[in-house]
């Protein structure tokens, strides 16, 4: 009697979040915002286009992470981690507010200004992703995502103090994203096993939506420097 093959063994959801990380990571040269800030050839008005992008930003992805954290309701591992980003978003803007201030920035010049439609390409197809796409599968798009983002953030926080000569204030945003919030990880992972264990999760799905989360990201930034 002939054997039946061996099933291929299952991914660990912390194969799949690093193979996310490893397969979606932008071309080193493809921020051309990033490194200029780092050498402190960027333009310090940046910042202050930086910081009023970020507000648009910033309550858009909050109300997205929330639906997204009502849709799976029924799944609390996921719901968990979308609860902690919506969360985190909050205290992001709280953090926002330093940098507002170091650049000079009023209350009306934030309410009345008009974001850019290339910064603003993430946060809308964040919203795409919130409205109608599989929740387990953003997570580990978003994660993938989210290990640039708090790259580039490191890089931008360490010169802003060493070319740039901003208070620690004005740094607290990247600062606080250099260093996302300690059981991040865990509740990526378990939010990744529970989306695979029940099959909600479809990596090849979720790299897609990680890769044009990527390109928005980018987008967000060379906005700004053009």
């Amino acid at each position: 009697m002939a054997r039946r093959p061996a099933e291929a063994p299952r991914p660990t959801a912390a194969a799949v979040l690093d193979d996310a990380v490893r397969t979606l990571a932008p071309n080193a040269d493809a921020n051309r915002l990033v490194p200029r800030i780092a050498a402190g050839e960027a333009p310090r008005s940046v910042f202050a286009t930086f910081a009023l992008e970020q507000h648009q930003v910033i309550a858009s992805d909050r109300l997205s992470f929330q639906h997204l954290a009502r849709r799976a309701d029924g799944d609390p591992p996921i719901a968990d981690f979308f609860d902690l980003l919506a969360q985190s978003e909050t205290l992001a803007l709280e953090q926002l507010a330093g940098l507002a201030e170091a650049c000079e920035l009023t209350g009306r010049q934030i309410t009345e200004y008009r974001p850019r439609p290339g910064c603003q390409a993430y946060p809308s197809y964040a919203a795409r992703l919130a409205l109608g796409t599989t929740p387990a599968d953003v997570v580990i798009a978003v994660t993938a995502n989210f290990a640039s983002w708090s790259g580039y953030c490191a890089t931008v926080a360490t010169a802003m103090r060493d070319h740039y000569g901003f208070p620690e204030a004005a740094r607290g945003f990247f600062a606080f994203f250099a260093e996302p919030a300690a059981d991040l990880g865990a509740k990526a992972r378990a939010a990744v096993r529970h989306g695979l264990d029940t099959g909600q999760a479809v990596p090849a799905t979720a790299y897609r939506y990680g890769h044009l989360l990527q390109a928005y990201e980018l987008m967000f930034w060379n906005s700004i420097t053009d």
